[in-house]
């Protein structure tokens, strides 16, 4: 089969690799019919290489065809459109059973202190094969897969992989008030779902925050006041200005460790890259890496009481935090993998509404064909010819 394969920093290659076979009566294999390069993969694509093996599968959102199913798996069968979790979990361990899905005692990669392994994700999350690929085999079939309604509109149900319970998760852990506000900084394809689904379970006020005019004008169409970066001189004085001074009663960070604005971090990235693997995998997980940016000015825009929900990556583990504000600001904190399977059938109801109120199916700015996702990743990554998701179809 034809598959996406990481070369090395900034370098992807769709090339011939065996076929996946059933190895687990848990198993299934599915055809798959659409991918996406997700924000994630671009840490990969950039910052993360020291933990990658040339070769590596990429991908973790996929949906398509059921092929084959293991001996354990009922609930799926060949013929079924289903769409995969992009983390691996078995359903019914101790964190599984309190709907902490990303965190599976069964699947959790216990050799680097990590939860849940995760589809074409480093050696951290498992080295499992990814989705950017004809064929996937899935561990842990007879729970993970979602079956989805017959039809062509892949992409209403795409996002279901990933960035739509992302972005569900966000905004829940931001305990936005009903009629309250948020800001959401960052408006990738995850800030874009944010914003929308806090305005559709209630939102009063809605803030985006972005840096690239494509995204920012996205955002506005779908009911954000929208802020741009680069055109004011202080973005949490800006959010207060629009607030009565207060600040938004919740903020979510979907920018993470690659945030603009941190030369200092950025040169450290930088840095940490260019080490042998070892060397920098080891300086990427135990020192100050990530540039905090966008974080240190989510803590300055909420407002006091208030709630920052961290869904963007980071990385180090000794980055400086402004500790004193946050405490002074009586502030609550929640971040995490996103639990993908504890939020389906809240989100469901808004896929199979025929109105799309969440816009699903116009997100995707470019679709290419498998062989072209060198293409895509460096479109994503430039964010250049207003690319602001890339959907691979094989």
């Amino acid at each position: 089969m034809k598959a996406v394969t990481w070369q090395g920093k900034r370098s992807v290659v769709t090339e011939s690799v065996p076929d996946p076979v059933i190895e687990e009566p848990t198993d299934a294999i599915i055809q798959v019919t659409s991918t996406a390069i997700c924000g994630s993969d671009l840490h990969l694509y950039e910052l993360l290489g020291m933990f990658m093996q040339e070769g590596d599968i990429l991908g973790h959102e996929a949906m398509g065809i059921v092929a084959e199913v293991g001996d354990d798996v009922q609930h799926i069968k060949p013929g079924d459109r289903v769409v995969i979790p992009f983390n691996i979990s078995c359903g019914n361990c101790f964190m599984c059973s309190r709907g902490f899905f990303a965190q599976c005692e069964t699947t959790q990669v216990r050799e680097h202190g990590k939860g849940a392994k995760l589809f074409g994700y480093t050696c951290l999350y498992g080295s499992v094969p990814g989705g950017q690929a004809e064929f996937l085999r899935v561990p842990q079939a007879h729970f993970g897969p979602i079956r989805v309604r017959e039809g062509p509109d892949d992409e209403r149900y795409l996002y279901l992989s990933d960035i739509l319970p992302t972005a569900w998760q966000a905004v829940d852990y931001a305990a936005i008030p009903k009629g309250g506000s948020v800001t959401v900084f960052g408006l990738g394809p995850v800030g874009q779902f944010c914003a929308r689904i806090a305005r559709a379970t209630g939102a009063e006020q809605v803030i985006g925050v972005d840096l690239v005019q494509e995204r920012l004008d996205t955002a506005a169409r779908f009911g954000a006041e929208v802020i741009d970066a680069g055109e004011v001189d202080d973005v949490p004085e800006t959010v207060r200005e629009l607030t009565s001074g207060r600040g938004t009663d919740s903020v979510i960070d979907a920018v993470g460790m690659e945030a603009h604005g941190s030369p200092v971090a950025e040169a450290m990235q930088k840095v940490a890259g260019m080490l042998p693997d070892r060397v920098g995998a080891a300086a990427t997980q135990k020192m100050g890496v990530d540039r905090l940016k966008a974080l240190k000015n989510a803590i300055s825009a909420v407002r006091r009481g208030g709630t920052v929900s961290i869904v963007g990556v980071y990385a180090g583990a000794v980055d400086p935090m402004p500790m004193m504000e946050m405490f002074d600001k009586g502030l609550q904190i929640r971040m995490g993998q996103a639990n993908v399977k504890r939020w389906i059938d809240d989100i469901m109801p808004y896929l199979d509404d025929d109105s799309d109120p969440l816009g699903t199916e116009t997100l995707a700015t470019h679709h290419l064909p498998l062989d072209q996702a060198h293409v895509g990743y460096d479109l994503f990554q430039k964010k250049s010819d207003g690319a602001i998701k890339v959907v691979l179809q094989p």
